[in-house]
């Protein structure tokens, strides 16, 4: 399949600036796999679709403030930093703007976001071969301990903030929106550089009216990297190579799903993230029931998932609407019809019902179920 088989066109005025009023106060389509059929409903309406036995699976990564500024301590010159993974305590790979100015050896004074320049630095120590550059933090123990002071949340690109003298009040406001929205409310270890979106929409109401139905909720981590938001270059899917991120399952989760698995429950999966991990770590098939298994532990996947591809662990996905010609939107075609190719059409004519519909698109926008 070529990538421009997974373009769409979207009016600029349905990409969502801000969350809305309430976490769930989003609407939600919902896609009958088998029929092909299409309903409009509102985000709690989903407990109307859940059933006692079934696995609700999160992911629990918190969103670090990663963005960060700072000066050349030689020669004043600004930058602006974006962390994307931890190597070790103070030992970072990150983006760089400029990067070409950001040689090995270079020495950046780090500044809050009012521009007060403090007693940590960052060095340059290595660049690789996708431009980024790894950075040694001195002057604080560990760097992630500072940078609610520090850094900024790393809002995608379509996202747009003011950031002008006279609009200094409302950037203010909307950067402690943001910290609060931009982070699910059961977000644990920290780690993402961007949200696992669909799981933005839920509440604690709304967490334990699904208990109360007798829905076992578990989590999986993901540290979602800004590769979930890059653009596929390459022209057909088997040329795109996928990003690498960090998972980890902890045992309890791995045993939920693997007994409801054997059970023959439903798996369902907020977000694409938490398809990764659950089709990562898809093990063989267990001898005495024919189930797939997941196995508990860390682990990296770089797993690209699209059309045509069958899936071992996940029955039903509650995901947001992605952008045109991205691996999100390729994962959402193949999970709508899995082992087949017509999951494209499937989803690119739910998402031109979305457009006629006025749904909101992307990170702070509405929601779909996949059944």
């Amino acid at each position: 399949m070529q990538t421009a088989d997974f373009d769409f066109s979207l009016p600029p005025e349905l990409i969502a600036q801000h969350p809305a009023a309430r976490r769930d106060d989003s609407r939600l389509l919902v896609l009958q796999r088998p029929a092909g059929t299409l309903s409009h409903r509102r985000f709690p309406d989903l407990v109307s679709y859940l059933r006692s036995g079934d696995v609700l699976v999160l992911n629990n990564s918190r969103v670090i403030p990663a963005r960060l500024r700072g000066v050349n301590t030689m020669w004043g010159g600004k930058f602006e930093i974006l962390l994307l993974e931890e190597i070790s305590t103070n030992d970072w790979w990150a983006m760089m703007k400029p990067g070409k100015r950001a040689r090995v050896g270079t020495q950046i004074q780090l500044g809050t976001p009012n521009a007060e320049c403090g007693t940590i630095f960052a060095t340059v120590t290595e660049t690789n071969s996708e431009g980024h550059r790894r950075l040694q933090f001195t002057g604080c123990e560990n760097i992630l301990t500072q940078l609610d002071v520090l850094g900024e949340i790393p809002l995608p690109p379509y996202i747009r903030r003011g950031a002008t003298i006279s609009a200094e009040l409302e950037a203010d406001s909307q950067t402690r929106e943001d910290r609060e929205r931009y982070q699910t409310v059961f977000a644990q270890p920290p780690g993402s550089v961007a949200a696992p979106t669909a799981g933005l929409h839920f509440t604690p109401e709304l967490l334990e009216k699904i208990r109360a139905l007798g829905v076992e909720i578990c989590f999986v981590t993901l540290h979602v990297g800004l590769g979930t938001f890059a653009p596929v270059k390459a022209e057909s899917l088997t040329e795109h190579i996928m990003h690498e991120e960090r998972f980890e399952i902890s045992d309890t989760t791995a045993q939920v799903v693997n007994t409801a698995k054997r059970e023959s429950r439903r798996i369902i999966a907020v977000g694409t993230t938490s398809v990764r991990v659950l089709e990562s770590a898809a093990g063989a098939a267990d001898p005495d029931r024919s189930a797939f298994q997941i196995q508990a532990g860390p682990g990296r996947t770089q797993i690209f998932i699209h059309p045509p591809r069958a899936f071992k662990i996940v029955d039903a996905l509650v995901t947001n609407f992605h952008l045109p010609c991205s691996t999100l939107l390729m994962l959402v075609s193949a999970f709508a019809a899995p082992g087949e190719t017509r999951g494209r059409e499937m989803i690119l004519a739910a998402y031109a019902e979305a457009v006629r519909a006025q749904y909101r698109f992307f990170s702070y926008g509405d929601a779909m179920l996949i059944l």
